[in-house]
């Protein structure tokens, strides 16, 4: 028999799904299933009855639901039994109603509008990536989402490209935008240029006609956190809970062995030999390498491994601490694991605040314990020792030595 998480009293309180009552209780059912935790199932359950209730007074029907009935179900007046007098819903109350709709996506009572398909261009420009540059899934969707802008700009016809075209569009788009995004814009053009110089389409010469970006090379110090901030971060972790088991777990595959966000998000159990103590990693451009398995990080996955992980069967190592037990959805979540175990250690003068910085730490940390540059860029798995180089910088104790004394008053 269909439950409700609700008690007794909440459902006197909770609004009448009317004839849409089954599909409520079956989205309770699943989400039983799927382990969320019982607080969790009552606020799907409320959303999705108060949606239902407010469909069947409009006179529309479940199956004309799309993001346009969502948004005015969000900016209607609300006076529905067992609701506070709202004229607008909260955001986290729209979300549970969207999670209801996907629901109904997936068990076919919605059928979800098609999507406009894709300029071929760009599929083929994104396929490229993938196979030909090796480039990771998120990196190609943002190129593919930044081309979609310029192509219009473009021009149906790569023949008809030139320098000056090139470059108006460029100047255009710096007038409005900053230097992050303009370097991006940069990179994309001179991408996509010679996507189409290795299809034939146009003259490799004029990927040179894209304008560089002013920027002074190694102008910056890496930003990394003290030794003994980086251990207050790990010891920040609560080891009572499954959540701070692996929170522990990847701060220290961040501090100790200078992984990125997405190493950690990509992170399969096949890539862990326990027997030799390696940790396979697969990197940028699908570049593998082998990294050695400190003892404290090996210690502290095989705890997460057999004390906190859900058991579900899921090829990849870390997963959401919240039901339901899937990997994370982007490297965003890493780095906030970072972020919030930096609120916990107190550490408010840090740098940055995402899992990269863990990454240049780690390097600061070798540098200072005597590694060379060349051990330092095996480990972080840098292309180029100049990659590296930036990292002297931090050693003040070798550059004090051979730095020249300020000429002082014959400067003047």
């Amino acid at each position: 028999m269909p439950i409700s998480i609700c008690t007794e009293t909440q459902q006197r309180q909770l609004v009448a799904p009317c004839a849409l009552r089954p599909l409520v209780r079956s989205y309770v059912e699943d989400s039983i299933v799927r382990r969320y935790r019982p607080h969790s199932i009552a606020n799907r359950e409320r959303a999705a009855r108060h949606f239902c209730h407010w469909l069947d007074r409009s006179g529309i029907a479940i199956d004309r639901v799309d993001d346009n009935v969502i948004d005015r179900f969000a900016r209607h007046s609300c006076d529905c039994p067992g609701n506070r007098a709202s004229s607008t819903m909260s955001k986290p109350y729209i979300h549970c109603v969207r999670k209801f709709v996907d629901y109904l996506v997936q068990t076919g009572v919605i059928r979800k509008a098609e999507p406009a398909p894709e300029d071929a261009r760009i599929t083929a420009y994104g396929n490229w990536l993938r196979q030909q540059r090796g480039l990771s899934e998120s990196t190609i969707r943002a190129h593919r989402s930044l081309l979609k802008k310029f192509l219009p700009l473009l021009g149906s016809e790569p023949q008809a490209y030139d320098a000056a075209l090139l470059r108006r569009i460029f100047l255009a788009e710096a007038q409005c935008f900053g230097t992050d995004h303009m370097k991006n814009v940069a990179s994309l053009l001179r991408s996509y240029l010679r996507f189409l110089a290795v299809q034939g389409e146009i003259s490799p010469v004029l990927v040179q006609a894209v304008p560089s970006i002013a920027h002074w090379h190694k102008s910056s110090l890496p930003r990394f956190l003290p030794g003994a901030k980086v251990e207050a971060l790990i010891g920040s972790c609560d080891t009572a809970t499954a959540t701070g088991i692996r929170d522990r777990a990847i701060l220290l595959l961040l501090a100790r062995l200078g992984l990125r966000a997405a190493d950690i998000m990509n992170l399969c159990f096949d890539d862990i030999d326990w027997q030799q103590g390696i940790l396979r990693v697969r990197g940028k451009g699908r570049r593998g390498s082998s990294l050695p398995l400190p003892q404290d990080v090996g210690d502290a996955l095989l705890r997460y491994l057999t004390e906190a992980r859900p058991d579900v069967p899921e090829p990849r190592v870390f997963l959401r601490a919240l039901a339901p037990y899937h990997p994370f959805a982007d490297s965003h979540a890493v780095s906030s694991i970072v972020n919030r175990a930096l609120r916990r250690a107190g550490i408010d003068d840090a740098p940055s605040r995402g899992a990269h910085m863990l990454r240049h730490s780690a390097a600061t940390a070798m540098l200072q314990a005597g590694a060379t540059l060349v051990t330092i860029g095996t480990v972080l798995r840098h292309r180029s020792i100049d990659v590296t180089g930036r990292y002297a910088k931090v050693d003040t104790r070798a550059l004090g030595r051979i730095a020249q004394p300020w000429p002082g008053d014959a400067s003047c």
